[in-house]
């Protein structure tokens, strides 16, 4: 299958699943990342605040913004630049799409992310993942090889293969409401 296809066939799935169930699986697979030993250990996360058809991370990230530096992404034109999450009086829509972003310093020290939470349109059984297809989080990924890349999706996204270009970053584990599957 293609990635047009297959970008169209998630969406029409997520169109499927009311939001407050889309809640409620979400709540499931966060559960799970909180309970890894990779994420205890994390001192500083990469994370993403979510969109309405993304897996919902508000709740989590202003959960644990105390007890781990937890960064988000800005958009900036063709890339991602990193801020502190600070709490909600400290963000603001994002220009391109209007997802909710930290103001402040860009953080820029890269190796100090120890784990990084990632979106995805799809993912398969090999930890790879399709994104939306601008290539943000490929290019944001290559600046942070030593941290632990978990992709998280709800069951639908999951597939036995998909589509892999040469710069498409792997994830190492991938969280569904079903289960986690690790890649090493």
């Amino acid at each position: 299958m293609d990635k047009t296809t297959l970008r169209r066939e998630i969406r029409a799935a997520k169109k499927a699943v009311p939001f407050h169930e889309k809640a409620q699986r979400s709540e499931a697979i966060m559960q799970q990342v909180a309970a890894l030993p990779r994420f205890a250990d994390a001192r500083v996360v990469l994370l993403y605040w979510s969109m309405d058809d993304e897996v919902q991370t508000h709740r989590f990230v202003e959960r644990w913004r105390h007890e781990k530096t937890i960064l988000l992404p800005c958009v900036d034109g063709d890339r991602l630049r990193l801020r502190v999450y600070e709490g909600l009086d400290r963000m603001i829509a994002g220009e391109q799409f209007g997802i909710g972003e930290p103001v402040g310093d860009e953080f820029t020290d890269y190796d100090r992310i120890d784990l990084v939470i990632v979106p995805g349109v799809a993912f398969d059984q090999s930890g790879n993942r399709m994104g939306r297809g601008r290539g943000f989080y490929d290019r944001l990924l290559q600046c942070t090889p030593r941290a632990y890349k978990i992709g998280v999706a709800f069951s639908f996204q999951m597939r036995d293969a998909i589509p892999v270009e040469p710069h498409d970053i792997a994830m190492d584990l991938v969280v569904s409401e079903a289960e986690p599957n690790t890649r090493n």
